[in-house]
């Protein structure tokens, strides 16, 4: 009877631990999928911030065609890349963005007017506003991906990673290039 119930006992252990293992592993997956998106949030806002960015600098710069049409094709990529799951995909769109926010606002500098008009500063403050977010959004991310990473090369979680149907995920790299936000300077 004692060998019944040490037999339940330890079964009961077990399935616990199971459970535990496999939940722990798959909060751990759903919170940086759940910190991607984050990322995707902070990208789309900045994207719906260029076309007004980018109707005023046309009032004013009307003959930087190549510029604007740039951060057009960057934005477009920054929303096809939110769409998928790809890491890569979403940082490279994300550079090319930034390098072309970079480029409007090195034309700004050519037109005084343009830096003195309200909704260009209110767009570039928030512009500024949603670099730092976008920094933080990553950040999040990253520490996401460090504890589900974590988690699924260590023992003992390794052991449920196939059965809970987690993987490691891939880091948000910023390209070395563009490990600074764009700036805003007047």
């Amino acid at each position: 009877m004692l060998y019944v119930i040490i037999a339940v006992v330890v079964l009961v252990l077990l399935v616990g631990f199971f459970v535990v293992g496999f939940n722990k592993l798959r909060k751990s997956d759903v919170g940086a999928q759940e910190a991607l998106g984050g990322i995707d949030v902070q990208l789309t806002r900045r994207a719906e911030l260029i076309p007004n960015l980018v109707q005023t600098v046309k009032g004013y710069a009307a003959h930087e065609k190549d510029v604007l049409e740039e951060v057009t094709k960057a934005r477009t990529g920054v929303q096809a890349a939110a769409a998928g799951d790809s890491v890569p995909a979403k940082a490279a769109a994300d550079a090319a963005l930034q390098q072309a926010l970079v480029k409007v606002n090195a034309v700004a500098e050519s037109y005084p007017d343009l830096k003195a008009n309200q909704n260009f500063l209110d767009l570039q403050k928030q512009l500024g506003q949603t670099e730092d977010q976008i920094a933080f959004a990553r950040q999040y991310y990253n520490d996401a991906v460090r504890e589900l990473n974590q988690s699924v090369r260590t023992i003992p979680w390794m052991m449920f990673a196939g059965v809970a149907g987690v993987k490691e995920r891939e880091f948000y790299d910023a390209p070395a290039a563009n490990e600074a936000a764009p700036g805003v300077e007047f």
